[in-house]
């Protein structure tokens, strides 16, 4: 029973899961920095339902990879449940199967809220998580990965949560997005740098591979940079806080940047993939404390 846990534990990678908690906390702090109010229950059914996405994601991509050869005993990474045997294929892929439907339930009550435009976004989203390393041509296989990853991790979830509780569109929830975006694409690209040779020995074509080593370095940089640059916006338009206390993560992000391009893709990668997810995280969280005291900066002038 405690194997079985740990191997469904292990399956669903619980480390990656802060790609989907990020933007659903900025667009919510967007939300009230903004002068609405925040119905909470919105907020919880978009978090489940991108939850529910990333784990099924994570669970295709075990099996799949497995079946393709991109997972095998040379894997520098974390383990992989269906390669080593933890877990038969059918169980992670009946797993996958659970998870995509917790997530058209989720996406239930966001559909009656957003109409017809949500809708099209949940069934875009359910559909891509098999896409990702499924069908004719799975996005991860073809050097796309790092477009869904910004595209699903960064704008869709941040604009389309600021849209069901505002009914609005805003220009903010698109830069939030973006920032919050290319720190997650930054993991990602980290990921694929760290497999690019055992990538490219099976046909998996990321950017990485595309790239070559170096200009994938300076492709994590500028996903690690970017968003503190962005962050003049915020300043710019007078959300000052919201620009000024991101920065305290900037040296540390510099540092990983540099960890990066001075090291060669090897199992120290695993190291630098948690310190851009904790960069990812803090950087989220310190942008919504700082849209928060914006807000509160504001009700008392």
């Amino acid at each position: 029973m405690e194997q079985t846990i740990i191997s469904w534990w292990t399956a669903i990678r619980p480390r990656t899961l802060t790609a989907a908690f990020v933007p659903i906390v900025v667009a919510t702090s967007l939300v009230k920095a903004s002068g609405y109010s925040v119905d909470w229950l919105i907020s919880l059914y978009a978090l489940l339902f991108a939850f529910c996405i990333q784990i099924a994601t994570n669970l295709i991509n075990d099996v799949l990879d497995f079946k393709k050869g991109a997972d095998n005993s040379d894997r520098l990474g974390s383990p992989r449940v269906t390669q080593l045997g933890w877990l038969t294929p059918n169980q992670v892929m009946t797993g996958a199967t659970i998870a995509l439907l917790m997530a058209a339930i989720f996406s239930v009550p966001l559909i009656s809220i957003g109409g017809a435009a949500m809708g099209w976004v949940a069934l875009f989203s359910l559909v891509c998580a098999y896409l990702y390393t499924g069908g004719p041509f799975p996005l991860a296989y073809v050097g796309l990965g790092d477009v869904f990853v910004l595209l699903f991790f960064g704008w869709v979830a941040t604009v389309a949560v600021f849209f069901l509780q505002t009914q609005t569109l805003s220009p903010y929830a698109l830069l939030a997005g973006t920032q919050i975006g290319l720190l997650a694409v930054a993991m990602i690209a980290i990921n694929n740098l760290r497999d690019m040779d055992s990538d490219g020995f099976v046909g998996k074509r990321t950017l990485a591979v595309r790239l070559g080593r170096y200009a994938a370095s300076y492709q994590i940089a500028f996903a690690i940079s970017a968003p503190f640059f962005l962050g003049i916006i915020w300043l710019v338009t007078g959300e000052t806080f919201a620009g000024l206390f991101p920065l305290i993560l900037l040296p540390f992000a510099v540092k990983l940047a540099n960890q990066v391009a001075k090291t060669e893709p090897s199992k120290e990668y695993n190291r630098l993939l948690c310190r851009a997810s904790f960069l990812h995280l803090g950087f989220g969280l310190l942008l919504s404390l700082g849209l928060w005291i914006n807000y509160f900066t504001l009700l008392i002038a």
